[in-house]
């Protein structure tokens, strides 16, 4: 008896802890939210009005292209991480993600200034992109440093319970404001409350990430990790399979989160004439179910596995992703019925992202291998989904892009089955 309990004591989760961890990636995902979700409101006060087809692409093409920082920005603060530690790397990346946010807040619009808005518009985003690009894969790895063996799948939930829980409020913050406000107040100002909010959150977040201390596996391992020469054509080099099988399920998962918890959003309201409130209320209920689920997938995990949970997760979404899409269109159910279970398979993947991410490099390596081929694989499918969903809807071809996600969820399914099993077993 006093051998279990001494067990359980052992075992006792350090709530305070992962949650510190985490906050940087639920400030990174509140503020690209909340900028795909306000777009319909903000994308003309950044650009020429007369065309408000053309105002939202373009708003689209600077959220696309910032994403290309993010492999920069992993490469960088990846590596970052890898020679002075998760935690410094973790600081600076809320610093420069909260610091862009409140600057979106602030903006003057192309009527006050011209095309200077777009330009201080692109500059924001970059600075969050290249933050982004290091967030994920530092508190991927430090999570996954953190965790004891039997354990991982569960640490590694807390990843999306803080990112879930900041989509949340930015999903309810829309439903709120779009209940509250007239269409002609969010375009004049209120779309700017969200991004000065996520100021605030940045602070919070900065308090809580100073009390970490460093992982134990990166002490031992920091001075292997300077001595590295060319991080990134090692990674290529001496772990090809690695690098090919992280691409191949990120690519998957990337096209379900842009998909769900942005580009549906504004394509529901504009190409499919769904009413806002409906929209926002969906996606409130269905990413409260989102987070409620992610602790639970992460015990199944340890328990039963990895690699049959995202079998899973990707032959579900082959099947469903394009019949679900016939479902948005104007009343709540079919919306519901659309965001919940889409999110609901989704946290297959996302309870244990950082776990499998961090088990398929070794630790002088660990930082910059997922922060360079994760951010690339988003960058060129998760920046792009919104745009590419625009730009098809107003050819008339929205289908298509369903279409294209049920490819990308083929591909990832091959990809999975080539994994090795990996639960409870140590970190290289």
């Amino acid at each position: 008896m006093a051998d279990a309990t001494t067990e359980r004591l052992k075992h006792r989760l350090p709530v305070k802890k992962l949650f510190a961890a985490s906050v940087g990636n639920a400030l990174e995902w509140f503020d690209w939210t909340i900028y795909a979700t306000f777009s319909i409101y903000f994308a003309s006060e950044f650009f020429p009005k007369g065309n408000e087809a053309l105002a939202l692409i373009n708003t689209f093409a600077t959220y696309a292209l910032a994403f290309f920082f993010r492999p920069l920005g992993g490469m960088l603060l990846g590596r970052f991480a890898d020679i002075k530690g998760r935690k410094p790397a973790m600081i600076l990346t809320i610093v420069l993600m909260a610091g862009g946010s409140v600057a979106i807040g602030l903006l003057p619009t192309f009527d006050q200034v011209g095309w200077l808005a777009p330009i201080l518009l692109l500059l924001a985003r970059v600075a969050q992109g290249l933050s982004l690009g290091g967030e994920v894969s530092n508190a991927s790895a430090y999570l996954g440093e953190i965790a004891p063996p039997a354990r991982r799948g569960r640490y590694s939930a807390f990843f999306y319970i803080s990112t879930g829980s900041a989509v949340l409020i930015a999903s309810i913050l829309g439903f709120v404001l779009a209940r509250t406000m007239s269409k002609a107040d969010l375009t004049a100002y209120g779309w700017r409350i969200p991004f000065l909010l996520g100021g605030v959150l940045g602070i919070i977040g900065l308090w809580l990430r100073r009390s970490l201390a460093e992982t134990e596996i990166f002490e031992e391992k920091k001075s292997t990790a300077r001595r590295v020469e060319r991080p990134l054509r090692t990674t290529l080099r001496e772990h090809p399979r690695a690098v090919v099988q992280l691409v191949g399920f990120s690519m998957l998962s990337t096209l379900c989160y842009y998909t769900f918890f942005s580009a549906l959003t504004s394509f529901a309201v504009k190409t499919r004439k769904a009413d806002d409130v409906d929209v926002f209320l969906a996606l409130s209920i269905a990413t409260a179910l989102f987070v409620a689920l992610q602790y639970p997938m992460g015990v199944l995990s340890d328990r039963f596995g990895r690699k049959p949970q995202l079998l899973v997760w990707a032959a579900a979404t082959a099947i469903l992703i394009v019949p679900l899409s016939t479902l948005v269109r104007p009343g709540l159910p079919g919306l519901l019925v659309v965001f919940c279970v889409g999110l609901c398979l989704y946290t297959a993947m996302t309870s244990i992202a950082p776990a499998i991410m961090s088990e398929l490099f070794p630790t002088e390596l660990r930082g910059l291998g997922i922060g360079a081929w994760y951010n690339l694989t988003v960058a060129l499918f998760g920046g792009t989904a919104p745009l590419v969903l625009t730009a098809l809807s107003d050819a008339g071809l929205s289908t298509l892009f369903f279409w294209y996600v049920a490819a990308g969820a083929v591909i990832a399914f091959f990809v999975i089955r080539t994994l090795p099993e990996t639960k409870g077993s140590d970190l290289r």
